[in-house]
């Protein structure tokens, strides 16, 4: 089991998206559209963005939602 914990100290849950996480699916994201420079940021939201979608497909797939 991983050590990562989210801002507040607490271990992140299922639903919690990583730091981690997020840092993975950009640099995929920015290695796929041929490494273009200065576009760290844009990279990361949109990365950020996904994973969101993600789980929020995810849970209406489950039917968990609020």
């Amino acid at each position: 089991m991983t050590s990562e914990r989210n801002a507040g100290g607490e271990a992140p849950g299922r639903d919690v998206i990583t730091f981690e996480q997020i840092r993975e699916r950009a640099y995929e994201l920015w290695e796929r559209n041929h490494r273009p420079e200065g576009l760290e940021i844009e990279f990361w939201l949109i990365a950020e963005r996904e994973l969101r979608a993600e789980r929020e497909r995810s849970k209406d797939k489950r039917g968990g939602g609020d």
